[in-house]
């Protein structure tokens, strides 16, 4: 990065004027699935994603284009080139940050990328900034090559960002099953609060019977808000419980009616048990302001969320909020194949942006939303 500093170094938008200059280093940078001076144009007409050239002395040596999918935090590192004659020289580096700092600034969660499999330099670049790989693309480029996929979770959470340096994180944990979601939220805001828990697994499972909705392979099988506010309650933490709506929640995908009476029986059954403990359920929504309220409490919130705003699936997810601040909420999600390709103290403390938990929060074409807030219980 020193050679740097030796040059007058410029990073701005792309104008047609760039276009001759873009276009070779296209033709110097890449054998296969080049970018045509047209589609140089129509990226700059169209004002597609962002688009900026790296100019030192005025003569442009590399670009990154970065592209956004549309209702969802993901951007797409579309393609990143330095002249062959400025390389070395960290200039790469430079259009990669520059390129994750556009993505960040438009509050996205993911950068991604396509590189060949035998681009080392490429991939060496990439992972010394925190890419992961996440999977191989077969006969993904022009020449029947093969791609690796890679991914970065962009924005980071430091303690100072909530002025609690001193404060103790909430410990992670991974569910150990597709359905246990719930149990191992709870299992993490236990060990918070400092709940001894002889066998985790063990618990996890009894929670989950204790808590489940499902009945004869019917419904999402995983648990209910108000089981899962019961389970809670037993284990000695204090509880209050937010739903957008009264009764049994999580029915509408059941078919049978039988099988619904029945769920909806054992969820009736939860409530009766939570009105006899005077634990408060609060109908109606559970805006980010009361959210915020409360985790400046010292309290932890088990939201119950879509999973299609990250990953398209359609599927009811619980998930551990551990602090918020003006531009995220910061999540432990017990589900390990969300983040695969990072470790567990990498998806702690994961920071959704504020807009898109609100897409988030809650199940459902009805948007049924639940939230069991914890604290410790007095005394």
């Amino acid at each position: 990065m020193k050679n740097i500093q030796k040059y007058s170094v410029v990073l701005r938008q792309a104008t047609r004027a760039d276009v001759a200059q873009l276009s070779q280093i296209e033709t110097l940078s890449y054998t296969t699935d080049r970018i045509s001076a047209r589609s140089f144009k129509r990226f700059i007409d169209q004002g597609v994603g962002d688009f900026q050239v790296l100019c030192v002395d005025d003569q442009v040596v590399g670009y990154f284009i970065v592209l956004y999918r549309q209702a969802t935090e993901l951007a797409r590192l579309y393609s990143l080139a330095v002249h062959p004659e400025f390389r070395r020289r960290g200039y790469g580096r430079l259009l990669l940050q520059a390129a994750e700092d556009a993505a960040d600034e438009r509050f996205c969660l993911f950068m991604r990328l396509e590189v060949k499999v035998d681009n080392m330099a490429a991939l060496q670049m990439y992972h010394a900034a925190g890419y992961y790989d996440m999977e191989i693309r077969a006969e993904y480029y022009e020449d029947d090559s093969d791609a690796v996929v890679l991914q970065k979770l962009l924005p980071q959470f430091k303690r100072s960002d909530l002025d609690q340096d001193q404060a103790r994180l909430v410990p992670y944990r991974t569910q150990t099953t597709d359905f246990t979601c719930g149990p191992a939220s709870l299992l993490m805001a236990m060990a918070y609060f400092d709940i001894a828990c002889a066998d985790a697994h063990h618990e996890e499972l009894e929670i989950w019977r204790e808590a489940t909705t499902i009945f004869m392979t019917s419904g999402h099988g995983g648990c209910g808000p108000h089981g899962l506010a019961r389970a809670a309650l037993k284990r000695g933490l204090q509880v209050e419980l937010h739903v957008s709506e009264a009764g049994p929640l999580l029915l509408d995908s059941v078919r049978s009616s039988d099988k619904k009476q029945i769920m909806a029986r054992i969820q009736e059954a939860d409530i009766a048990a939570l009105e006899r403990e005077q634990v408060p359920i609060v109908i109606g929504e559970y805006p980010v302001a009361q959210l915020m309220a409360d985790l400046q409490q010292g309290k932890l919130v088990i939201a119950l969320i879509s999973t299609y705003v990250f990953d398209e699936s359609k599927a009811p997810h619980w998930v551990l909020i551990c602090a918020a601040d003006e531009h995220y909420v910061y999540i432990n999600d017990p589900d390990q194949d969300t983040f695969a390709w990072q470790s567990p103290a990498e998806r702690q403390y994961i920071p959704i942006p504020i807009a898109t938990f609100k897409r988030a929060f809650g199940f459902g074409k009805r948007k049924q939303r639940a939230a069991v807030v914890l604290s410790r219980a007095p005394g």
